[in-house]
């Protein structure tokens, strides 16, 4: 039998098997029929194997039985086989960092299981057990992050801290604070899960606040966890000064966003001989400071500098940010026009939240939007506020506060990939150990990222880390000696060509 290629009248080529083996040309089959020059070949390797199936051939080299001696031989010496691609890179990157100066072996492995299976600590449990042989109980978990809490979350700020300085030559000027709120499923509240604004919008929720703070590119290097009823401007200098007392630096710079603006954080900053950074709330200043604002002429990308004491006041415009402003402006227009029109505005609704604040009330009763409030706001579109005491130059201090999106990568990466909530502890105590678990493998996966660029590599650490799930170790018992031989499975060519980028160790012990 053979693949033949038969041209039709109406353009298209047909792919027959014909069975030739009685002395005439017989068709077995068509198996397909096209233009195209690739979904022809396609069609042609389609029918050889079809072939193969019809004449009942085995595509074997050898005898059936020397075959099957062969794979009983092999699988009697397969000793093991489990998953070791995360270990092979992610525990790599961990002992780069200085994490194995840890003894225990769990937190190696809760760090890395956080990064490549983020769970529940019993279903993290059973993960290790079906994928790499650990056998541990899911209270022998507990019993280790109740010691963690205890003896090591400082040391492992520490290591964090002192790798990252060590790829800015020990020194930082500038680092970056935001904060992010965690909630609970659980309806009560205890000391710590407090429910109130949640940057989740889950404000029915009992939740915790967390401060984080890194370096120029998102590194995280120290953080801390306040009761979820906290005003995030209230964490701003507890974090800074816990930082500033490891570090022992006299020239550190903080960026931060509006949000932490305050003449409070303003007052202990100057006092403590801190350097900022800050959003500012434009629109609150004293009205000599708007005119001044208005009263500039500024086209796309410039900036200027408003007069105003004791801090420098830098304005920018942009285009591009100028209609998001309207854009977004109209958008709560029109969803305040149909809240009104549908009847479901009360008194309760007039406050100075998001685009509430264009309701007013006339008469004794009647709420009605004030339109000449929407206009006059419109006069700050693509205008946005830097609040600084230092001395760089206008243009320097725009762009470090630009770098407030690596904060938010962060904070992304620990709820989306790391996964950080749900938290399923109760205890503080527990609640702070998963944190401080999560804080090394976001600070693990960031180093990824920064040796994929390094390298020069297309991959996102994302689809490294889905590479490192499917590449498998087999252990053989050899038949010879009572040696064992360890070899990676690598089927494809991204599984070779991540393990080549990294320099792993093929034949591991």
């Amino acid at each position: 039998m053979f693949v033949r290629k038969k041209p039709n009248k109406s353009g298209l080529i047909s792919i027959q098997i014909i069975d030739k083996s009685s002395g005439k040309y017989v068709v077995r089959e068509t198996v397909g029929s096209s233009d195209d020059p690739q979904e022809i070949e396609h069609l042609v390797k389609k029918g050889k194997q079809r072939i193969v199936k019809l004449a009942g051939q085995v595509s074997m080299s050898f005898d059936r039985d020397k075959e099957l001696e062969f794979v009983d031989a092999f699988m009697n010496s397969l000793d093991t086989f489990y998953l070791v691609g995360p270990e092979l890179l992610l525990g790599k990157l961990f002992d780069e960092i200085g994490f194995n100066t840890i003894e225990e072996e769990l937190f190696r492995h809760l760090v890395i299981t956080r990064l490549i299976y983020p769970v529940s600590k019993l279903r993290t449990v059973d993960y290790l057990f079906k994928y790499k042989g650990v056998e541990i109980s899911v209270y022998s978990v507990y019993r280790y992050l109740d010691k963690l809490h205890k003896e090591q979350m400082e040391q492992i700020k520490q290591i964090s801290l002192k790798h990252t300085l060590s790829l800015y030559d020990n020194a930082l000027s500038v680092v970056f604070y935001d904060v992010t709120t965690l909630y609970f499923e659980a309806s009560k509240e205890d000391e710590l899960r407090i429910t109130g604004f949640s940057k989740d919008g889950k404000h029915q929720n009992p939740q915790i606040v967390l401060g984080l703070l890194v370096s120029d590119g998102g590194y995280p290097i120290d953080y801390h966890i306040f009761e979820g009823n906290k005003y995030e401007g209230d964490t701003l200098l507890p974090v800074v000064d816990h930082f500033s007392t490891k570090y022992q630096s006299q020239h550190l710079t903080i960026v931060a966003d509006s949000g932490l603006l305050s003449k409070r954080n303003i007052e202990l900053l100057t006092q403590k001989n801190y350097k900022y950074i800050l959003g500012a709330r434009i629109k609150n200043e004293p009205d000599s400071i708007k005119k001044q604002i208005l009263g500039l002429d500024l086209k796309d990308k410039e900036y200027a500098e408003v007069t105003k004491e004791q801090q420098r006041l830098i304005i920018n415009f942009k285009e591009q940010r100028a209609h998001k402003d309207a854009h977004n402006r109209k958008r709560g227009l029109e969803r305040l026009e149909k809240r009104l029109k549908s009847g479901k505005l009360n008194k309760t609704h007039i406050n100075n939240k998001g685009f509430n604040k264009y309701l007013k009330i006339e008469g004794k009763v009647d709420i009605l939007i004030d339109y000449q409030k929407f206009e006059d706001d419109a006069k700050w579109d693509g205008l946005k506020g830097f609040a600084t005491n230092t001395d760089l130059p206008s243009k320097q201090v725009i762009d470090q506060y630009r770098e407030l999106w690596t904060i938010e990568k962060t904070f992304r990466i620990a709820k989306s990939d790391l996964k950080i909530r749900p938290i399923y502890h109760r205890l503080r105590r527990r609640i702070e150990a998963h944190i401080c678990v999560s804080f090394a493998a976001c600070k693990v996966y960031k180093e990824l990222e920064r040796q994929l660029k390094t390298k020069e590599s297309s991959l996102s650490p994302e689809k490294a880390i889905d590479i490192l799930k499917t590449i498998y170790q087999v252990s053989i018992q050899s038949p010879y000696s009572s040696a064992k031989h360890n070899r990676l499975v690598l089927k494809n060519e991204e599984q070779k060509d991540l393990v080549n980028l990294f320099d792993l160790d093929r034949n591991l012990s």
